[in-house]
């Protein structure tokens, strides 16, 4: 089923929106939206308290002393992980999910903070599953996910619902911005992320080794990357964290920005599309993507959308080059 059908559904009717993220988070922003349009009614149980652990425990909170009778659908956004196995007792009608991540995946396969086969491990994979198995629609991010999601934890695909993240289009969209007149006569290449492994950031930072002899390219490296692998990067700036609103501005005034995933080692990296693409096409940015399925799900090969092989950073800092000669 397409997004669309799904919110169709909610015509006329009474939805209980449940988060344990920040509701400021996109994805969570993207679904109220799309929720509210519908239905005759949303109440949102979440928390915008900065402690992950304290906002959890304030929307269990929330949930064990609240009744869900007159709700037609119970919709649980993010980590519904959290939510479903604990209080599925309390939900009498619909339950829709949005499985934007995999507690299993994330925490084995991506990060590897746990082997596979140990206790919190089985544990989370349960989680995962059973959670799946109390929802009567899956809300995945990619087609991408939702096969694995089927091949890993059983889902059924009819029950699947592909919904693509959209970026918000009150800060993010098209602008010309001034530069700072050490960046006048450079082409800025921008990447911005919280640098996590599957993002392959080592791959950029090779990249710009590869290129530190060009001089009229330069990086901008928006997110906390470690100094110890800054140190010999002059035609490089590192940046650690930007406001929203700030960090658009940096984009808008980027010739190039890249998106990825460019780790090849990770499975996740290849399910899904980056949150930074859906933030450079809402603003006209040209990108350049890690070549894989999920990437090509949504976008095909022009002169806005460049792919690139994953884990290359050789063949990464030649499609680079080439966008630039074709500017100069």
């Amino acid at each position: 089923m397409i997004a669309e059908n799904l919110f169709d559904q909610y015509a006329d009717k009474e939805i209980a929106f449940i988060t344990t993220k920040n509701l400021s988070y996109i994805r969570n922003c993207q679904e109220i939206d799309l929720i509210s349009q519908k239905c005759s009614k949303i109440v949102v149980f979440g928390s915008n308290n900065k402690n992950y652990f304290l906002r959890i425990a304030q929307v269990w909170f929330k949930i064990f002393f609240s009744s869900f009778r007159q709700y037609d659908v119970v919709f649980v956004g993010f980590a519904p992980q959290l939510v479903c196995p604990f209080f599925f007792w309390k939900f009498y009608k619909a339950v829709h999910i949005d499985f934007f991540i995999s507690l299993y995946d994330t925490f084995v396969n991506d990060r590897k903070v746990y082997r596979a086969g140990s206790i919190p491990a089985r544990v989370m994979r349960y989680l995962d599953r059973r959670t799946i198995n109390i929802a009567d629609y899956v809300i995945c991010d990619t087609k991408a996910h939702g096969d694995y999601f089927s091949e890993e934890f059983g889902a059924d695909q009819t029950k699947e619902v592909i919904l693509y993240l959209r970026a918000n289009s009150l800060i993010y969209y098209p602008r010309e911005v001034s530069r700072k007149e050490k960046l006048k006569d450079k082409y800025v290449v921008l990447y911005f992320g919280s640098i996590l492994p599957l993002q392959g950031v080592e791959i950029i930072l090779e990249c710009i080794r590869l290129l530190k002899e060009e001089d009229k390219v330069y990086f901008q490296i928006i997110g906390p990357v470690k100094e110890v692998d800054t140190v010999d990067l002059s035609n490089a700036e590192f940046i650690p964290w930007l406001e929203e609103e700030k960090l658009a501005e940096y984009i808008a005034a980027a010739d190039l920005c890249l998106a990825g995933h460019f780790n090849p080692e990770i499975d996740k990296a290849k399910r899904t599309i980056p949150g930074k693409a859906y933030i450079y096409e809402a603003m006209g940015k040209t990108m350049i993507l890690g070549e894989n399925s999920a990437n090509r799900e949504l976008f095909r090969e022009d002169q806005r959308h460049l792919f690139v092989e994953m884990g290359n950073a050789s063949a990464l800092a030649q499609k680079i080059m080439q966008c630039y000669e074709s500017e100069t």
